[in-house]
C-alpha cells in the first residue's frame, strides 16, 4: 500500500503555522484539533509558503520542562524541528514505517513538488497495520467461520 492510499482516508486539511507565531498559539492549536504535531511554514518572498519545520508535543514539554512558563512566549521557530523528515504519494506503508523507526518521528509531512499535501501519523500507519492483519485473519478462516467462541 502506498502514502497515496493512506491519504484518501484523512481529511484533506492540513493545520499549519508559521514560525514567528507563539508556542502558546502552538500549543493552543494542537489542543484544538486534537493533533500531536505541526507543520510550520514560512512566506518566503515571490516563492509562497514554504515548509520549514515541524513543531509537536514533545517540543513544548521540552520547552516548558526547561524554562518554565515562560517558554509559552517563545516563537514556534525557537523550537521546532528543522531538519525535518518527509515522505511522497508514491512511498510505500514500510517505507514510511521504517522512516518513522530510523528517525524516532511520530509525523510525517507529505511532499508533493515541494508543496505540503498532507501528514501521516503513526497512528494512520498503526490503523493500517491493524485493518492488514484483519483481513489476512478474515481471509484465513475456513468458511463459516466466524471467529466468535462457542459458549459451553
Amino acid at each position: 500500500m502506498l502514502v497515496a492510499d493512506l491519504m484518501k482516508l484523512k481529511n484533506a486539511r492540513v493545520p499549519t503555522i508559521r514560525m514567528s507565531e507563539t508556542v502558546e498559539m502552538a500549543a493552543t492549536l494542537l489542543n484544538r484539533e486534537r493533533i500531536g504535531a505541526v507543520v510550520v511554514k514560512d512566506a518566503c518572498g515571490s516563492e509562497g509558503d514554504t515548509v520549514v519545520g515541524i513543531f509537536s508535543e514533545r517540543d513544548v514539554v521540552r520547552a516548558v520542562a526547561e524554562r518554565g512558563a515562560l517558554a509559552l512566549r517563545l516563537t514556534v521557530g525557537d523550537l521546532m524541528s528543522r531538519n525535518m523528515i518527509s515522505c511522497t504519494m508514491d512511498d510505500s506503508v514500510d517505507h514510511v514505517r521504517a522512516l518513522m523507526d530510523q528517525h524516532h518521528v511520530r509525523h510525517l509531512p507529505v511532499l508533493e513538488d515541494h508543496q505540503l499535501v498532507g501528514v501521516l501519523s503513526i497512528r494512520d500507519v498503526l490503523s493500517h497495520d491493524v485493518r492488514a492483519a484483519a483481513s489476512l485473519a478474515a481471509s484465513a478462516r475456513p468458511a463459516g467461520v466466524s471467529g466468535v467462541p462457542l459458549s459451553a
